[in-house]
């Protein structure tokens, strides 16, 4: 199931957040593809070397968080950030979007460290950022039809179907792989969209707004 697009009819605002977070991503994808391997070694998350040196290293968990590993990865986490960060941002307001999106992101990367403290392995990408805001979507918007690419088939399905069937998806490799299997980090997923839940529940100050998106 790929999510292609959900309904904005109801959106009151500009999500000029979201738009500059994807611009940024982009801009610094292609600064790594110009300078290579010394740039993405220097500027990944390294969990043996934050946790032996944190002070020295803790600007990672930001530059890691807009760097890929390739264009499926970067097109594939901008495409989820583009149909699920508006929504949010319209909710939360810019700078309050900018913060959540921020503190997904960092406890995205210190769960994968924790579930692997001794790893060499560089770690990077938007996705645990991201996960946040599909934990937040999940909250807000659970009945928000999206549409979805199943085989040569666009169907509509509730949000929190969609956003379910993901996060369950990152629940069975971890348990049953650990670690980054595949060269991914599911633990930053999961501690991601945990995170995006919390917060969501504390940005919102326990008042539901009514929204035209459910």
């Amino acid at each position: 199931m790929l999510p292609i697009g959900d309904d904005n009819s109801g959106q009151r605002t500009i999500p000029f957040v979201t738009y500059l977070l994807i611009v940024a991503n982009i801009f610094v994808f292609l600064v790594e593809n110009a300078l290579g391997d010394s740039f993405i070694l220097a500027n990944s998350v390294v969990p043996a070397h934050l946790l032996a040196n944190p002070f020295a290293q803790f600007y990672t968990v930001f530059t890691a968080m807009f760097m890929h590993a390739s264009w499926l990865h970067i097109l594939g986490n901008m495409l989820y950030l583009w149909i699920f960060g508006d929504n949010l941002e319209d909710r939360f307001g810019h700078s309050k979007f900018l913060v959540f999106y921020l503190l997904c992101g960092i406890a995205a990367t210190f769960a994968q460290v924790l579930a692997d403290p001794t790893s060499l392995v560089p770690n990077l990408g938007a996705s645990g950022a991201i996960a946040g805001v599909l934990g937040g979507y999940l909250i807000l918007f659970p009945g928000q039809r999206v549409r979805v690419l199943v085989v040569a088939f666009i169907i509509r399905l509730p949000a929190i179907l969609v956003i379910g069937f993901w996060i369950a998806l990152q629940i069975l490799n971890e348990t049953s792989a650990g670690g980054a299997a595949g060269g991914v980090a599911y633990m930053a997923h999961i501690g991601g969209f945990a995170a995006g839940i919390i917060l969501t529940l504390l940005f919102r100050g326990g008042q539901r707004r009514p929204s035209v998106y459910e």
